[in-house]
């Protein structure tokens, strides 16, 4: 449990409204999974986020940063320790020429709205992924031969200890779903995209070809965290998955999806539990018939398991 002394001091840099205790992190991830949150803060600004962050590390009390909850498993035991949310109270989007600069907190489809509007091109790709610009960033997230290091900039964090950097694309050290972020403690406050001039109508006919694509293959109308398994190289997880015999098997609420095996999603009431036991049976079976260690894209709170 968290102390009221430290309850008392949070109060000292964001609004008490912002402010909530035991909130049920099931309302706060896609998945729609998850036990409660000692406490859930939510952030308005870069001070904030500063003031906040080096308070927590100085007195040593655990704390996560949430985007969107769209790569997220949060134990049906919740989180003991205090949540950190930029969300739509951080979600700023400027335009200047061919550059966009968005604050952590937008939702990556925001993003590509507002350069469809602006005639750029180059996040189309990023129209239909859920997750904020500040989690696609850290995972370089990506869809449809699209990722964001081919599109970003420049990135702004802060350090633990509340030192401000900018890092260009070089320094962020993009790969496959990671980036430097995935190893340093570092949260993303905004992001520049540096997109190409382009015409509307072509813009817009191709996120909507994308959105019918993701229509027709994958099971939008369940909960769930995306791709719940990174691309082993040289194959796709869905396919090695469904070769496994294992499209619809189900435990409990988890199930992989009959539509794209790719996909872990929560038919109903599933527990954090069900969806972990389900990962892991796919991991083993996987591993057993092709020799292939899937690597999942979620990651797990709240396990025990060390989190930054």
């Amino acid at each position: 449990m968290i102390s009221q002394a430290v309850i008392q001091a949070l109060k000292n840099f964001v609004p008490e409204e912002n402010i909530s205790l035991q909130e049920p992190m099931a309302a706060h991830t896609t998945f729609r999974i998850g036990g409660p949150a000692d406490c859930f803060v939510q952030l308005e600004s870069r001070e904030q986020l500063i003031g906040v962050q080096k308070y927590l590390y100085q007195v040593e009390v655990p704390f996560f940063v949430l985007g969107n909850g769209s790569n997220l498993l949060v134990s049906d035991n919740g989180y003991p320790g205090i949540i950190l949310q930029i969300g739509q109270r951080m979600s700023r989007i400027e335009v200047d020429g061919r550059r966009i600069t968005a604050q952590a907190g937008a939702t990556l489809a925001q993003v590509a709205r507002t350069a469809l509007e602006h005639g750029l091109t180059g996040l189309e790709f990023a129209s239909g992924i859920p997750g904020t610009v500040g989690g696609g960033v850290v995972m370089n997230a990506g869809a449809y031969d699209g990722e964001l290091s081919q599109v970003v900039k420049q990135v702004n964090v802060v350090s633990r200890q509340g030192e401000i950097m900018e890092l260009d694309n070089s320094t962020m050290e993009f790969g496959y779903r990671t980036s430097t972020i995935r190893t340093n403690p570092f949260t993303v406050t905004d992001v520049i995209f540096e997109l190409e001039e382009g015409d509307r109508e072509q813009i817009r006919a191709k996120m909507e070809e994308l959105a019918a694509r993701r229509r027709e293959k994958q099971p939008l109308e369940y909960p769930s965290a995306g791709s719940t398994f990174k691309r082993p190289r040289g194959n796709f997880a869905g396919k090695l998955i469904m070769d496994a015999g294992l499209r619809g098997y189900q435990t409990g609420g988890a199930r992989v999806s009959d539509k794209h095996c790719g996909f872990i999603i929560n038919v109903g009431g599933a527990t954090a539990q069900d969806v972990r036991d389900v990962i892991l049976e796919v991991q083993e079976r996987v591993k057993d018939r092709f020799g292939v260690n899937l690597e999942t894209e979620v990651l797990f709170l709240g396990w025990g398991i060390k989190e930054r």
